[in-house]
């Protein structure tokens, strides 16, 4: 365990910020691998992957219930020095995540068909947007487990295992890919299966280290069968938490099935192209997102000890340090998108469409900046709900324009570029005003008396006897 509550702020969100930074690169490279490859089967390929890749917003919507739920509370329990109810929250998240796993396969392999149907634009991408579901919808459900352990990990200030094992599962993936999407090496090619099974058979690895080292090295937080039947007011907790945060990326899959659907009539190569577009996008967000991932455990931590002026300062920083990083990309791609876009795809019309999207959504970059950092503080608060509804305002808006553009004469893809970039400017600046109202509500008060304990709703209640144990010590690292 790491103690967040002292020190320099900027330090903390840099230390952190830095391998879950990195973390983030190697897990987005599962797709890019993925796609780098199943270019070389055409652009129906292409746009089949990058449109059944939009499934992994439900995905990330349920690991983030339960991951943002872990963060939040173990994170605030470990500023209470109470070990014993950030062991509670972890072993019930696991429960948790066994529950998701099983159902994300029954309704994948459900529904996958259908889905793929309705948002491709033919039949060959279609086929091709199945087949890599079938065979990836394995590793979504193992995304569970290696998200729990890692929000786990996260919310104790211990960033660096994850890191490591998320870089080690990539190099298999990327060793894996050719060899089962091309058929390198063993001259059996197996299209976009091999690349759904390449990304599964990683994760598989991934979910085996983490376990590893939880058995043999962690020490804060551990796996104790004694807390494996479910208790369901820590299941409260969690959701209360976390059902907020998981909607806003329900949120963002129904803005990329919207955006599928309007471009649809545009034909393979718009959908290729917006495609490998949105993944880069995903990509060039990481230093942004990992600075706010970084700054949720500690204004967590700050949070559960009663110290308000350091909540304030990590949000300040978290901001400007986003500003840094974002306006710097968005330079690059003022400058040159085609580049990135063409290490993807050797076709022009994929390549024009992709860096004319990049170009100009590169303008939200520095409002996607505060969109991430109030999302952080308000997972370290304990409260998502305010996120959730800046998502549901961007959406709410932009869903019925979008549609109305489409119907209209002369509708041009970069209409729908252009709403984006207005939507997500909005969503900034509700985002904002709600992160003041709840500094405001949670942080203005007095601070909590010894002996007492925050909960997740901010409110005070009597410590159970012996919950302030701390295990190894306030600033001791498992």
């Amino acid at each position: 365990m790491k103690d967040l509550t002292q020190g320099s702020i900027v330090r903390n969100i840099l230390t952190m910020a830095a391998p879950i930074a990195i973390g983030m690169l190697f897990q987005t490279l599962y797709l890019l691998v993925d796609l780098y490859f199943v270019a070389s089967l055409g652009d129906a390929a292409i746009a089949g992957v990058g449109a059944a890749g939009t499934l992994m917003f439900v995905v990330l919507a349920l690991t983030q219930v339960l991951g943002v739920g872990a963060v939040a509370l173990i994170s605030q329990a470990v500023g209470r020095r109470d070990a014993a109810d950030a062991n509670l929250v972890f072993n019930q998240s696991l429960l948790l995540a066994a529950l998701c796993a099983v159902v994300t396969l029954a309704a994948g392999y459900a529904l996958t068909e259908r889905y793929v149907a309705s948002i491709a634009a033919d039949a060959e991408t279609r086929a091709a947007g199945t087949t890599f579901l079938y065979w990836f919808l394995p590793g979504f459900a193992l995304q569970f487990a290696l998200v729990t352990m890692g929000s786990a990990l996260r919310g104790t200030g211990i960033v660096k295992p994850t890191m490591v094992v998320q870089a080690l599962t990539v190099v298999l993936n990327t060793l894996l890919a050719p060899a089962l999407i091309v058929g390198w090496g063993t001259g059996l090619a197996l299209g976009v299966a091999g690349a759904g099974l390449a990304s599964t058979l990683s994760v598989a690895v991934g979910v085996a280290m983490l376990t590893l080292y939880f058995l043999k090295l962690e020490k804060y937080v551990s796996f104790r069968p004694a807390l494996w039947w479910p208790q369901l007011a820590t299941w409260k907790r969690m959701l209360d938490i976390g059902l907020p945060a998981g909607g806003e990326f329900a949120l963002m899959f129904v803005y990329m099935g919207v955006v599928y659907w309007v471009i649809a009539d545009f034909g393979a190569a718009a959908q290729a192209g917006f495609g490998i577009g949105s993944r880069i996008m995903q990509s060039i967000f990481m230093p942004a997102m990992a600075i706010a991932f970084a700054a949720g455990p500690i204004a967590g931590q700050n949070f559960g000890a009663a110290q308000p002026a350091r909540v304030r300062e990590t949000f300040s920083k978290a901001v400007l340090l986003n500003f840094v990083v974002m306006g710097l990309v968005t330079l690059l791609l003022q400058w040159r998108p085609q580049m990135l876009i063409a290490f993807f795809s050797p076709e022009p019309a994929v390549q024009e469409i992709g860096a004319d999207f990049l170009r100009i959504i590169s303008w939200t970059f520095l409002a996607q900046g505060v969109v991430f950092t109030c999302s952080g503080i308000f997972q370290g608060l304990g409260n998502t709900k305010p996120s959730l509804l800046s998502s549901a305002v961007r959406l709410a808006t932009f869903v019925p324009l979008a549609v109305w553009l489409a119907a209209r004469p002369g509708f041009e893809l970069e209409d729908v570029w252009h709403l984006s970039v207005a939507t997500v400017v909005l969503q900034a600046g509700v985002s904002y005003v709600l992160l003041q109202g709840q500094f405001r509500g949670r942080l203005g008060g007095a601070p909590p008396a010894p002996g007492s304990r925050t909960d997740a709703a901010g409110s005070l209640a009597a410590a159970e006897p012996g919950a302030a144990e701390a295990e190894g010590g306030a600033g001791a690292r498992s």
